[in-house]
């Protein structure tokens, strides 16, 4: 009985982990009224070729992007640049609930590559299309919604911030998919000026296309107008096209993360550490209970340890291979705990329940899984009355 309540325990895991245990298929798909592609649950599309310091000018550019979120509680990634040409982390754009999340590469007078993030309340609202610029210059980032400056955050020096492969809807190297729509998106070699930045807004809203963008100072201009296929052409010429994978992909997808860099602060981080300690305390609690009461091994709490870190190991690996999970020691970490903790209370409610069992079987395995303590009083003889004499 106990053996069979330590598998379903373990199926449950292992589902749990693994689910859906495989690749699921990448959920893009054509708007069928207008432009623009429709991002589902787990999808993303991804540039043929990567964006170079020529094409950005280096410090300076601009992006334009015309959206609609699904949700007003998401926190996913919109857009991101991948690694190859940052010093640091690469530039990126989040949702965070109704907030325009913006993460730049920041270099300070040492040279050392820091994380610049700045958020914007009040951007996103559920299944409403808005229309934000992102003109990024050396030593600042000013943000404009729907045509109009909303705020400008300056910062230490930075470049190389619209350079690598392109990824949408998605973080090239984990799972953090964004759902909802895009109808446009151009990438400047330049930080455009206020003036140009309105004319732009004014002609998407009437033409649904981009004035500056089709006057040669943007180096990509996507207008989602294929309405079929598995590309997005660069409306600028050829190269830098968009493709949609038939599977939701990672572009680099990690293998056993270091804690500190799948660290962030946020309730749904302590959320995922508290379950994944809670998923294993059952683990630990069943496994040590069959390991004791069978006395099939000898050190019944260190081998379920053990046991539930070998679990969790051969998890995180498997994860590797699936994009929808994430593969990381803080998962390793906690569920090893998880399984000392069940470890715990398993070896309290049993050595409770051997406590009130008569006869020489309880006493034997009540020896195992409390060891006999030994002190200076142990050695000092009884005496007539049969207590121990105490020193003055």
């Amino acid at each position: 009985m106990a053996g069979t309540v330590c598998l379903c325990v373990l199926a449950i895991i292992l589902t749990a982990g693994l689910w859906p245990f495989q690749v699921p298929s990448n959920q893009v798909k054509w708007l069928e009224s207008g432009n623009g592609l429709e991002f589902g649950r787990h999808g993303s599309v991804v540039s043929s070729t990567a964006f170079g310091g020529g094409d950005v000018g280096g410090a300076s550019g601009t992006l334009e992007i015309w959206l609609e979120p699904s949700s007003s509680e998401s926190s996913s990634t919109i857009l991101s640049f991948d690694e190859s040409a940052h010093p640091g982390v690469p530039f990126s754009l989040h949702q965070e609930g109704d907030a325009l999340g913006i993460r730049r590469n920041n270099v300070d007078q040492e040279n050392i590559s820091r994380t610049a993030l700045f958020y914007v309340r009040g951007v996103f609202e559920e299944r409403k299309p808005v229309f934000v610029t992102i003109a990024l210059g050396s030593r600042e980032v000013s943000v404009y919604i729907n045509g109009a400056l909303r705020i400008v955050f300056p910062h230490s020096e930075a470049w190389n911030d619209l350079t690598g492969r392109l990824v949408l809807a998605n973080s090239p190297t984990i799972n953090n998919s964004w759902s909802g729509k895009i109808f446009g998106l151009a990438i400047y070699r330049q930080r455009l000026t206020g003036s140009q930045i309105v004319t732009d807004y004014a002609s998407w809203i009437a033409k649904q296309t981009l004035v500056e963008a089709k006057e040669g100072s943007a180096s990509a201009l996507y207008l989602f107008d294929e309405h079929g296929g598995a590309v997005v052409h660069n409306g600028l010429g050829p190269g830098k096209d968009l493709t949609i994978p038939k599977r939701y992909f990672i572009l680099h997808p990690g293998f056993m993360r270091t804690p500190w860099k799948e660290y962030h602060s946020s309730w749904s981080y302590w959320q995922d550490i508290g379950v994944n300690i809670a998923g294993f305390v059952p683990f630990g609690l069943c496994v040590f209970a069959y390991f004791s009461l069978t006395g099939a091994i000898k050190h019944p709490g260190a081998t379920t340890v053990a046991v539930g870190l070998l679990t969790s190991l051969t998890i995180e690996v498997l994860q590797a291979f699936l994009p929808t999970r994430t593969s990381g020691m803080t998962d390793l970490i906690t569920n090893t705990l998880g399984t000392a903790i069940g470890v715990g209370i398993s070896r309290y409610f049993i050595a409770e329940t051997l406590l009130t069992t008569p006869g020489a079987i309880g006493k034997a395995n009540l020896r195992r899984l409390i060891p006999p303590v030994r002190n200076s009083l142990a050695a000092q003889p009884m005496n007539p009355a049969g207590t121990r004499p105490t020193s003055e």
